[in-house]
């Protein structure tokens, strides 16, 4: 590895060339990731890519006009304290919001290698395109903000809004609305039973652990061996098999805790409290997000909840 202040004029300009060609790439993959879902920001990342192609032309030319035809392969990764992008441009679907926040970053580093490398050359040429580049990667932040004016109308806006908010919803709040509704009810049968049963907390404790871990681990799997999202548009598979696992054992974990308390009475009057706090905000998901009805998300989900405690409670006292 070489150090930054190792490179002569040369192999600073040639580095200079491969950063800037790198960046055109990324910003066309950008754009090919996004065009699909958003064909409006998509133009945004095609316009930036055409630029740093054209900033690779300039450098190319006054490479060539100083140094002859042959330009070394130095890389940001054969230079010592370049810290390594992360790859989000192979991530499908991209999402949008870290696309621009990965696109910003990418050019405040490129401003601040342009400001390091002109105080390694005393070419008045190198320094004038050195400093000139430097300026228009500084303004990029500007230059990002009037393409959106131009492209994104309100219109395609809108439609990028509504498709990020469906995208939000199917990879994130249906699976983790699915979970939580299997650990809150599920669980509730084999808990209450097993308080009911023994009338000792610390024994409805474990069997609620259990249930909900064991949950958890099965609806996670389900939820990501469901299928790989291409087709559906529900994203990453493990990602929503995490979220899945996660709410799951959550929704059963909430009222098991209770019964870490030694007296069976105040535990199962407060298992009981969290348990209509859990259907409460399982009511409120689905009157936010999925357009249920709420006297019917809240109906729905108490009748079911209270047959399966009703059933536990059964079980537990016969």
């Amino acid at each position: 590895m070489r150090n930054f202040d190792d490179l002569s004029e040369r192999e600073m300009l040639a580095l200079a060339i491969a950063n800037e060609e790198e960046d055109s790439r990324i910003y066309a993959d950008f754009a090919d990731g996004l065009v699909a879902d958003y064909p409006a920001s998509a133009q945004v990342f095609t316009e930036m890519a055409a630029e740093e192609n054209g900033h690779r032309r300039q450098l190319i030319d006054l490479f060539v006009k100083k140094f002859g035809e042959h330009i070394p392969l130095i890389r940001r990764q054969d230079i010592r304290g370049y810290i390594p992008q992360t790859p989000v441009w192979q991530v499908r679907p991209l999402n949008l919001e870290a696309v621009r926040a990965h696109a910003s970053k990418m050019e405040k580093g490129a401003a601040r290698f342009y400001r390091e490398a002109i105080g390694r050359t005393s070419d008045a040429a190198i320094r004038k395109l050195l400093g000139d580049l430097a300026a228009v990667e500084d303004q990029h932040d500007n230059r990002v903000s009037v393409l959106e004016r131009e492209l994104l109308t309100d219109s395609a806006r809108d439609t990028e809004a509504e498709h990020e908010r469906r995208r939000f919803i199917l990879q994130i709040i249906q699976p983790g609305l699915v979970g939580l509704m299997d650990g809150s009810v599920s669980t509730l049968a084999p808990v209450f039973a097993a308080a009911f049963a023994t009338r000792d907390p610390w024994n409805a404790f474990l069997v609620g652990l259990a249930a909900s871990v064991g949950a958890g681990i099965s609806m996670g799997f389900a939820e990501a061996l469901a299928d790989d999202g291409k087709l559906s548009g529900r994203g990453a598979p493990l990602l929503r098999g995490l979220v899945c696992g996660l709410m799951t054992t959550a929704g059963g974990i909430g009222h098991t805790l209770p019964f870490l308390l030694p007296d069976f009475y105040w535990a199962t009057l407060i298992a009981i409290c969290v348990v209509v706090i859990e259907l409460i905000a399982i009511s409120f998901i689905q009157w936010r997000y999925m357009q249920t009805p709420p006297l019917a998300a809240a109906a729905k989900v108490m009748i079911g909840g209270a047959l399966v405690f009703a059933a536990g409670v059964l079980i537990g006292v016969s």
